[in-house]
């Protein structure tokens, strides 16, 4: 029975040591997409219309100074 654990326990303790960086990865990967997400949110706000200059354009029937 022995036998049977040995190959097993360097499998098992490389496993279990790499499980907390792999799930630390996860969280900091999901994070960021958050972070990503809230700032495509407040760069959409930059470019709203109520937040823009109002630009006075001459009316289409109006004479042209340059012709």
């Amino acid at each position: 029975m022995s036998q049977v654990n040995q190959p097993l326990r360097p499998i098992i303790i490389c496993l279990s040591l790499a499980t907390a960086p792999f799930l630390g990865s996860l969280l900091i990967v999901h994070q960021i997409a958050h972070g990503l997400g809230e700032l495509g949110e407040a760069s959409e706000e930059v470019f709203r219309g109520d937040r823009l200059p109002i630009l006075n354009f001459p009316d289409s029937g109006s004479t042209n100074p340059l012709s």
